[in-house]
């Protein structure tokens, strides 16, 4: 295994293109990103980052508290308040996130190796992350020039000009599983319409956040516009709740989603949340199974599992039930398990202990509650890390609650259903709507069925997201959307100024 982090005072090498560069670690790992500087936390804590392969810590973290986090917002507010990054053209910061993409690239392969040493991602799930950062970057930086920044209307009593301002000082909270990944949904348009950010990584994953602080230093950004803070759960209400923030992006469980929906609402606060899921992917009578479940099957467990829009309810057809269960037991069967920064792995360990746990106690439930265990459902013969076997149930009701409650593991289960209108049935039948697929022979029938199901994202005969569309959940899966224009216009506030003509 490749260890590029090492506890300690210690330096370490990378490869990063094409050539070696050395680095101090600690100055920036064991520091927050504040103000365009580098500061200790205000307790001086530091927190060991474990390695979900080998179970042991491969490196020291800073942690912010608080303190921190107000320091933080302040010095957003300072440099949202003074202009330089809020008044700057379109143009100009679309220069900057261009630069930043570019340093992105150069400096993939590190990315990649942190985020698979930090949650256990496979390597291929690690590598798309800063390629996906760039391409949002670069997207982004296209709309620099196509937004309506300021338009003129024709009103019904005269003249209207409406402008679109910056929403101000953000509060942008990501999640574990893909951090890297799902920062740039929230930094890309924000930065894009002139707002500061406060980036909150999680306590499991902080060290991903130093590193991109680096880019967008490196590509120019004035100080204070982003600053990276990671904290526990408890020290994030400080930035949901401080009254110098203006929005509060969060991507994460519903529960979580659930106290920041609260907490900002008794604040009348911008909120947009990104939460959990339980898709649905509705495999049509016609479907070609040798064409379709090697498509779908790496889409049910995708990162280990731990992907809100995981397709994690397969709905078969009574008349080719068993079918289906069998070509995707054959398919999930033949996945590599192990080392996550082995290219040759498919499924590595889950991001922790408790982790584990929490899918073993689902999977015992799905037993119990009478499902048919197919596959896995027991932990890997490995010496260690947290690993779970890829696990397949059959014979499951949509109302048990392996089908009704989001596992985040690599647990899969087979549905049958009767027609089309049974299948929208139970693709409806779930207290969420961020995802779901149909897949069949007939493209016109799959996107009709598509348009009946409530979910904020439905693919056909694929499981994608275009960056050009917008992106959220219907129902619990969320409020307000990421990706697209839609997205861009989370992070301004719309002025309307009627005038007359002297």
């Amino acid at each position: 295994m490749c260890t590029l982090f090492r506890s300690g005072k210690s330096r370490a090498n990378f490869e990063i293109g094409g050539r070696e560069m050395t680095s101090t670690l600690s100055d920036v790992l064991e520091r927050l990103a504040i103000g365009g500087g580098w500061v200790t936390p205000s307790d001086g804590r530091l927190v060991p980052v474990v390695d979900p392969y080998t179970e042991e810590p491969f490196a020291h973290a800073a942690l912010g508290g608080p303190a921190d986090l107000d320091r933080a917002v302040r010095a957003a507010r300072a440099s949202f308040d003074s202009g330089v990054w809020s008044e700057a053209t379109p143009q100009q910061r679309a220069a900057v996130l261009t630069r930043a993409g570019e340093l992105m690239a150069a400096r993939a392969p590190q990315f990649a190796h942190t985020i698979t040493h930090e949650v256990g991602s496979p390597l291929a799930i690690a590598e798309m992350q800063p390629h996906a950062g760039r391409r949002f970057l670069d997207w982004h930086a296209a709309q620099a020039s196509a937004v309506a920044w300021e338009e003129e209307r024709a009103g019904v009593l005269g003249p209207l000009l409406v402008r679109r301002h910056p929403v101000g000082v953000v509060g942008a909270i990501v999640p574990w599983n893909y951090p890297l990944g799902l920062s740039f949904p929230k930094l890309a348009p924000a930065l894009l319409t002139g707002c500061s950010v406060v980036l909150k990584p999680p306590e499991e994953t902080p060290l991903f956040g130093a590193l991109l602080a680096q880019v967008f230093d490196e590509a120019g950004l004035p100080a204070g516009v982003l600053n990276v803070v990671a904290a526990d759960r408890a020290a994030s209400e400080a930035l949901v709740t401080h009254p110098l923030v203006d929005k509060i992006s969060f991507t994460g469980s519903t529960r979580a989603g659930r106290r920041i929906a609260a907490l900002c609402g008794e604040r009348i606060r911008r909120c947009g949340l990104e939460l959990g899921g339980k898709s649905a992917a509705i495999v049509l009578p016609g479907a070609d199974l040798d064409a379709v479940v090697p498509a779908l099957a790496p889409s049910t467990m995708s990162n280990n599992g731990q992907t809100c829009m995981n397709q994690t309810r397969v709905l078969a057809h009574r008349s080719r039930y068993s079918e289906v269960v069998d070509a995707l037991a054959e398919a999930i069967g033949a996945f590599v398990v192990g080392d996550p920064a082995d290219p040759a792995v498919d499924v590595g360990p889950l991001v922790s202990a408790a982790q584990r746990d929490r899918v073993e106690d689902y999977v015992a439930t799905g037993i119990r509650e009478g499902a048919r265990l197919v596959l896995g459902g027991a932990r890997p013969d490995l010496p260690r890390g947290w690993f779970v076997a890829p696990t397949l149930f059959a014979d499951v009701d949509n109302g048990m609650t392996i089908a009704r409650e989001e596992i985040f593991g690599p647990v899969v289960t087979v549905i049958p259903y009767d027609d089309e209108a049974d299948a929208v049935a139970i693709a409806n039948d779930s207290d969420y709507g961020l995802s779901g697929s149909v897949w069949g022979p007939d493209t016109q029938q799959a996107l009709e069925i598509a348009r009946r199901i409530r979910s904020g994202n439905v693919a056909v005969n694929q499981h994608v997201l275009d960056l050009a569309g917008p992106f959220g959940g219907f129902k619990q899966s969320g409020l307000g959307r990421e990706y697209g224009r839609e997205g861009i216009d989370e992070y301004v506030e719309l002025q309307s100024i009627p005038y007359t003509v002297a």
